[in-house]
């Protein structure tokens, strides 16, 4: 199987799949991780992710082992004021895109270049524009 490439230096961010996925040991995923450490990236999550990712049969011990190695990016008032601009400006509202939005704000005040793993390409694209380079998981 062919990897995919991440940039130097930045942040890697993962959305709810993409953490999903890394919960499972997702082959790729692992290996976007593996990569994205190994160039200097940072790997950051939303703090609204856990919240997304997490069901009843997750391994709460490998979710606690793999928080502890990633950023987990709070959201507090500023952060929430940001997101909603974020949907109003894409024409997007409701709870539908709210977690998305507040991934998306997260994103792009990271340092830059900024990779996100997501299963979400449409509305992250409407959310973050240009700015993030979008990878499918």
């Amino acid at each position: 199987m062919a990897r995919r490439k991440l940039s130097h230096e930045g942040t890697l961010v993962l959305d709810s799949e993409g953490l999903s996925e890394l919960l499972a040991d997702d082959e790729t995923v692992v290996a976007l991780v593996a990569e994205a450490r190994a160039r200097g990236m940072e790997v950051v999550i939303c703090a609204l992710t856990i919240i997304e990712a997490v069901h009843a049969r997750t391994n709460k011990a490998r979710l606690s082992w793999l928080l502890s190695g990633l950023r987990v990016i709070p959201v507090g008032d500023e952060e929430a004021k940001a997101a909603s601009a974020l949907l109003t400006g894409a024409g997007l509202h409701g709870h539908k895109y709210a977690l998305d939005a507040a991934v998306a704000e997260a994103a792009l005040r990271q340092q830059r270049p900024v990779v996100m793993l997501t299963s979400d390409i449409d509305d992250m694209t409407k959310l973050c524009g240009d700015r993030v380079r979008l990878v499918a998981v």
